[in-house]
């Protein structure tokens, strides 16, 4: 049995976190009336063959339909790239324009691919921009597989956390969190249905590489608890990335 953790945020005169009853609101309701035990997804069918022309792929694999099929991820910058090779994901391909060797790093990246026999297409500089998802492209984009987690790779034992999102829809958020949570120490971190894919690019650079490492099962349904964090007085509601943050330090300071 999972539990989830909701975050509301109102404003108050004094400062703290309280938990109470799920069932008081239509938004507890609707979590209670879902079945109590957590079910893992069912793996799809795996797709992961690419095509000839990466180009075909990268396109294909920006559309979250077809990465949830495929079981693949696009990763895009020096840095994610360099992330993906560091925690051992396996690499399909990656395209490469000429900006990658304008710096040491990149030219270096671009070695480490070819010493890794990932498979390298070069394309121009304008081609590039218009598969790239970023204002300032780097020059590198990869087709990777991700880790397929499940709750046996959460580390079990009392004193660990487990971070829930509900409802995030904004990938930035989603990278965030993650990232986040991988930094204070959570056990993993579950998106239930109606959360921004933790696979999307926008997501993936948000979590700079913590996606790679930390845990991340998908789940149908799980129990519900509410907590809240009141805010001072006349205070604006906090983002869902800010609030989890408070919410994570304090459950793991107090084990």
């Amino acid at each position: 049995m999972v539990e989830s953790l909701e975050i509301g945020l109102n404003a108050g005169a004094t400062p703290r976190v309280r938990t109470g009853d799920g069932q008081r609101d239509s938004h507890g309701r609707r979590l209670a009336e879902r079945p109590g035990t957590a079910n893992l997804q069912a793996p799809g069918p795996r797709e992961r063959a690419i095509p000839g022309n990466l180009q075909s792929a990268v396109r294909d694999l920006q559309r979250r339909k077809a990465r949830g099929r495929r079981r693949l991820a696009l990763i895009e910058g020096i840095r994610l790239v360099e992330e993906a090779l560091s925690a051992g994901l396996p690499f399909r391909g990656a395209l490469i324009s000429p900006e990658l060797d304008r710096t040491t790093r990149g030219a270096s990246l671009r070695a480490d691919l070819a010493r890794r026999a990932v498979p390298i297409e070069g394309i121009a500089a304008r081609t590039f921009a218009t598969l790239a998802a970023t204002d300032t492209p780097q020059g590198v984009l990869a087709i990777v597989e991700p880790r397929d987690w499940t709750l046996a790779d959460i580390p079990a034992g009392r004193g660990r956390a487990l971070l829930v999102l509900d409802g995030v829809q904004d990938p930035g958020n989603v990278g965030t969190l993650i990232r986040t949570a991988h930094a204070l120490g959570a056990g993993g971190t579950v998106a239930l249905r109606g959360t921004a894919d933790v696979l999307n690019p926008k997501a993936l650079r948000a979590a700079m590489g913590a996606t790679f490492r930390h845990p991340g099962p998908a789940l149908n349904a799980v129990a519900a608890k509410r907590v809240a964090s009141t805010l001072a007085g006349g205070a604006e509601s906090l983002n869902v990335a800010v609030a989890a943050g408070i919410l994570l330090y304090e459950v793991l300071r107090g084990r």
